[in-house]
């Protein structure tokens, strides 16, 4: 049996939440809650419910909305390049989305992702130089916009990133660290370039995770 521990603190709040995971055969059962689900008293807020398989499906129960997500996961060959397909459906909100990665091969991939019934369709390129350095470029389609990121992986378990928005000028500094002693931390900062007082926000995030 898995645990985990998150905490998430922000300019204006923090929040906390825990998973419990284990596996049943080739399936993953997890249970997570958010600090909403102690907060004055116990209660169904905050509550999800997950059955996993791995790079098959995933189907997440939200409590206290009664609303499922469904994931399903496939991977072809096209010129024997593998294209990995994702099929996510909200019932909720009658979303459904749809999702392709193209591997070319060790250092370039395509991927795209669609709302069906929207115009909202992203066209992402990615290339990944000596393993270390990435660089993204996105096009969405629905705002008629660019993104772009990149990032470089240092010390072995620290990664620098930076994003920036072209239809919304905003600017995203990350720095994350994924290690198996001491858990995982990520610190960003996002700006808006476009904003007179162009005050920073800034996250913080701690996970640490537990065999049990």
């Amino acid at each position: 049996m898995k645990a985990s521990l998150k905490g998430k603190y922000d300019n204006d709040k923090s929040s906390t939440a825990a998973t419990v995971a284990f596996n049943a055969g080739d399936v993953k059962l997890r249970a997570s809650i958010t600090d909403a689900t102690v907060v004055n008293g116990p209660s169904l807020n905050g509550l999800a419910l997950a059955v996993e398989k791995p790079g098959f499906f995933i189907i997440d129960y939200n409590v206290p909305k009664k609303d499922f997500r469904f994931q399903f996961m496939n991977s072809v060959k096209v010129v024997d390049k593998p294209l990995n397909l994702t099929y996510i459906h909200c019932r909720g909100d009658n979303r459904t989305i749809l999702d392709g990665t193209l591997v070319v091969d060790s250092a370039n991939k395509i991927s795209a992702n669609y709302m069906l019934g929207t115009e909202n369709c992203k066209l992402k390129y990615t290339y990944v130089h000596g393993g270390l350095t990435s660089f993204e470029q996105c096009y969405d389609f629905a705002k008629n916009s660019w993104d772009f990121a990149g990032s470089r992986k240092v010390y072995g378990d620290d990664v620098f990133r930076a994003v920036y928005q072209t239809s919304s000028k905003n600017l995203g500094l990350e720095w994350s660290r994924n290690s198996k002693l001491n858990g995982n931390f990520k610190v960003s900062a996002s700006i808006n370039l476009a904003e007179e007082s162009k005050m920073p926000k800034l996250t913080a995030e701690s996970t640490w995770n537990f065999e049990m």
